[in-house]
């Protein structure tokens, strides 16, 4: 028997390797960060200042384009005064890793500059609080009216043309009019999720309904089943783990529109600290709080999937360890069944 490949069409990698894929998937951004970051001769433009020596304007820690401190060297050793001194380092706009890894920890215990302002976590919340809102609302009417258009021809085509029409209008355009029609508060900013996320679902939520076997539900059909039943306990049922499944992404494609709602009326949550920061020229806190958002969303992501494989095990071709484990327990403490033993003939 040949060993498995680590690249071949369609065919499952073992536990070990899924993992160690996913490790390397991480590793080698962060790799690349760290040569930029660290390696001087691959990309360090800037000279930062250690001693400015007789240079008036320069000060410990000024970083300055390399062909102009080299030009300030130059003047400052032809009028015979001591030259300033530095190292080459990076923008200030794409701090180490070390810095943003420093950041994560500092952005959450450092007070916010202007009075009133709200701290790293109160910024999160008020971000997390839009999304759930948003995207709970886009999902209590979306979903249903999916499953109908994917159900019946006659609810598509009396949704799905204005649907369509209406998805290719970015979100953000209606900021303006949600600010007018519903202030300048939380209001236009769980809106906008809203319209980003809804014409969508009910396309990919329809799709995903039209999919299920045809066979079913004529099988349903010949058992003597109706509308409804065909519906509820044929369509529903068998859709149900790819529904989940879109609505995950669906997520995903809510805190992409949550940067564009959080500017709409009053500036708040996580896009109002990032402004802030940028402002402020503290990038480090600028990617802390970005590499936040993943790391939620990434989290979230997870759960709902562990959470997924558990709800349709049925979709699920790899045995999770729980179940090996329930599995191998049953058959310990289960006897085996009694095999008949077959006599010899007198």
């Amino acid at each position: 028997m040949s060993r498995p490949r680590w690249f071949a069409v369609r065919q499952e990698l073992s536990p070990l390797r899924r993992r160690l894929l996913g490790g390397v998937a991480f590793l080698l951004p962060l790799l690349l960060w760290s040569i930029v970051s660290y390696v001087p001769f691959i990309w360090h433009p800037n000279i930062k200042v250690i001693e400015p020596g007789e240079v008036s304007w320069m000060r410990p820690g000024l970083q300055i384009p390399r062909a102009d401190f080299a030009k300030e060297v130059a003047t400052a050793q032809a009028a015979g005064v001591r030259p300033p001194t530095g190292e080459r380092a990076n923008p200030i706009y794409l701090p180490p890793p070390h810095a943003v890894g420093r950041a994560l920890y500092t952005a959450f215990t450092t007070a916010p500059v202007l009075k009133g302002d709200l701290w790293l976590h109160e910024s999160l919340a008020m971000s997390l609080k839009t999304i759930f809102w948003g995207f709970l609302i886009s999902s209590a009417i979306g979903v249903p009216l999916g499953i109908l258009c994917g159900a019946f021809v006659s609810a598509s085509r009396l949704s799905e043309p204005f649907v369509d029409f209406v998805r290719y209008m970015p979100a953000p355009a209606f900021g303006a009019l949600m600010v007018a029609v519903l202030g300048i508060h939380l209001e236009p900013k769980v809106a906008i999720i809203v319209i980003g996320t809804f014409f969508q679902q009910v396309l990919v939520v329809a799709n995903t309904v039209r999919k299920v076997d045809g066979g079913l539900i004529e099988a349903a059909q010949t058992l003597g089943a109706k509308r409804r039943q065909l519906v509820l306990r044929v369509l529903l049922p068998a859709s149900l783990p790819d529904l989940y499944n879109d609505l995950r992404i669906l997520l995903g494609w809510a805190w992409t529109y949550l940067i564009v709602a959080e500017v709409v009326g009053v500036s708040s949550g996580i896009t109002f600290f990032i402004n802030q920061q940028a402002k402020y020229r503290s990038f480090d806190n600028v990617y802390a709080a970005i590499l936040i958002i993943g790391f939620i969303g990434l989290a979230t992501d997870q759960v709902l999937a562990f959470v997924g494989e558990r709800l349709f095990v049925w979709k699920n071709p790899r045995p999770s360890r729980v179940r090996r484990f329930i599995s191998a327990t049953m058959a310990r403490l289960l006897p085996a069944a009694p095999t008949e033993e077959t006599t010899p003939a007198a």
